[in-house]
């Protein structure tokens, strides 16, 4: 490729009208339940925006609805676990995950996403992070301060390993079976494992994150992303993964050079750029290549995913500014 490759986290989300018109169909849950028109939401970005990549349309918490904690994706509040797991009681009482039958929608739209790139891009598989996942287990949902995580890593921390134990196998199991349905590389979302000191990161997230990263088929490409993560990137790149993605909180070229060189990094425009005009966008990007200074290894992406409200010609006009300043072609 001779230019830096760009795909988008949420490069498939509200900001997309033909994803508005799938949504006033389909409830979120049953669009991602439909292997048919979780495909066509999946390849709209690639045909719409020219990205150098997809990434499978899917949710982080569909392996847990076998838990029965009453997963519900409720119209503007996101995902909310009804029952959460709070204590250890809880916890023991959980039954090993059967991911195959869980999640075989997911497995046959990646099939059916493969089969309509027919090689011209490729398809990016992604899961939640045990920490992640857990966080959204046992908080009942998205938080500020994650007191009833850290509650439970400091003062159950045998009920903490079991359950990052459960979701790490499964995990590793439903990325696998991404990649035996075609997926070229997976992406691990820790999106909210900033929260924790280094220490806690240490002790309570890291051996359960290499585990998991062990256990996956050997030849996929894994980026292990995070968010408000400056402190953690050493630990998450002892933890594994190909790629480490890096927030907009940081410098790409301070970060990389402190993950060291023989390690691909992504990233890393802040999403709020998108809100304005081409011109200022053409800006910013100009500012994270050059960090990159061409380096072999980095893949542009946002860091974090597409703003519900970000006109898509901005979008269009990110992916186009990649590959113009990036083009070695004309160097």
């Amino acid at each position: 490729m001779p230019y830096t490759p760009v795909w988008l986290m949420r490069q498939a989300g509200r900001y997309l009208p033909e994803y508005r018109a799938m949504r006033e169909r389909f409830g979120f849950l049953e669009l991602c339940r439909n292997p048919e028109a979780a495909a066509e939401v999946t390849l709209q970005p690639v045909d719409r925006l020219g990205v150098d990549a997809a990434i499978l349309f899917a949710d982080i918490l569909l392996i847990v609805e076998p838990l029965d904690v009453g997963l519900e994706f409720a119209r503007g509040e996101g995902p909310l676990i009804r029952r959460p797991l709070r204590d250890e009681a809880q916890i023991r009482r959980l039954a090993p995950i059967d991911v195959d039958a869980a999640v075989r929608f997911v497995f046959e739209t990646a099939r059916r996403v493969k089969r309509a790139l027919a090689g011209r891009a490729p398809l990016i598989g992604f899961a939640g992070a045990p920490f992640t996942v857990a966080s959204y287990l046992v908080e009942g949902g998205p938080s500020r301060d994650y007191l009833h995580v850290k509650r439970l890593m400091y003062e159950e921390p045998e009920a903490w390993h079991h359950l990052m134990e459960i979701l790490a196998t499964a995990t590793a199991r439903y990325l696998n079976g991404q990649i035996a349905a075609g997926a070229d590389a997976v992406q691990i979302f820790d999106s909210w494992v900033g929260v924790l000191a280094a220490d806690d990161y240490r002790t309570f997230v890291q051996p359960h994150t290499h585990a998991l990263i062990r256990a996956l088929t050997p030849g996929a490409p894994v980026i292990h992303f995070g968010t408000g993560t400056a402190a953690l990137l050493p630990l998450m790149r002892a933890a594994g993964g190909d790629v480490i993605a890096l927030d907009w909180r940081v410098d790409l070229d301070t970060a990389w050079a402190s993950l060291g060189h023989d390690v691909a990094v992504q990233g890393n425009l802040d999403p709020a750029v998108l809100l304005a005009k081409p011109p200022y966008i053409r800006q910013r990007v100009k500012d994270i290549l050059d960090r990159a200074a061409n380096r072999p290894g980095h893949i542009f992406n946002l860091g974090h995913g597409v703003l519900p409200g970000t006109p898509v010609e901005h979008v269009r006009a990110l992916v186009d500014i990649v590959h113009d300043l990036s083009d070695r072609r004309v160097r």
